[in-house]
């Protein structure tokens, strides 16, 4: 496949992976008015997957690095505008959503397109671990603490520490098709834990960043060919 046609198919395969998210984001609002961050959480979520379809198709940095930084620019527009409530309308103060596209900016300039397993790594850690803590953390009842006037949960936690956990075994498979170096089971527990715990620092969304950009950061620096220890 010609270079520009696959980068049109990529482009094209993103494009119609956000606008279907923006759609069912609306209309879970609509459906359950009452869960304000269902929707906020499907977009997190979602978002998340458009690494994989860029690694998929080996988006030009050219392309990724500026569409990133034009999505952070629009989230940050969407956060005082509010032209999508769905989004951005949790009912408290955060800059989530802005840190979130900065992160991914941010993991793209680094890793990108030498070490894509990195940026996954990072985007989806906070994409699917945070996500899922978001949605199970406050529908299962579990013992529960405040740090920095931010509720956590155990549940909340141990979804967090789960779906981290998924994502980076499936990426360090998605690393050894590729024949890229990986992080061994025991790093990959110690990158879940740091990122727990950085996302138990949550005040004003803050955690957007510091979650992905830590664990794609400790991904690329623990990662060995696979097969060594």
């Amino acid at each position: 496949m010609a270079w520009w046609s696959q980068q049109l198919l990529g482009i094209t395969a993103i494009a119609l992976w956000l606008t279907l998210l923006a759609f069912l984001a609306i209309q879970v609002r609509r459906r359950w008015h009452g869960q304000r961050e269902w929707s906020r959480k499907l977009v997190h979520m979602g978002t998340g997957l458009v690494v994989l379809i860029a690694w998929a198709c080996a988006i030009d940095r050219r392309i990724a690095l500026p569409a990133a930084a034009l999505i952070t620019l629009l989230a940050l527009l969407n956060h005082r505008l509010r032209v999508l409530p769905a989004i951005e309308d949790v009912g408290r103060s955060s800059y989530g959503t802005v840190a979130y596209g900065a992160s991914i900016t941010i993991l793209l300039a680094i890793y990108w397109p030498s070490r894509p397993d990195a940026v996954a790594a990072g985007v989806l850690v906070m994409a699917i671990g945070d996500g899922l803590a978001g949605l199970i953390g406050p529908l299962i009842p579990s013992p529960c603490w405040q740090v920095l006037g931010q509720r956590k949960s155990l549940v909340g936690t141990g979804a967090m520490a789960a779906g981290s956990l998924g994502v980076l075994l499936l990426v360090r498979q998605l690393a050894g098709v590729e024949g890229l170096a990986a992080p061994n089971p025991a790093a990959l527990g110690a990158i879940v834990l740091v990122s727990v715990l950085l996302e138990q620092l949550a005040i004003l969304g803050i955690d957007n960043l510091t979650v992905p950009i830590a664990a794609g950061w400790l991904w690329s620096l623990l990662s060995q060919p696979l097969g060594q220890g």
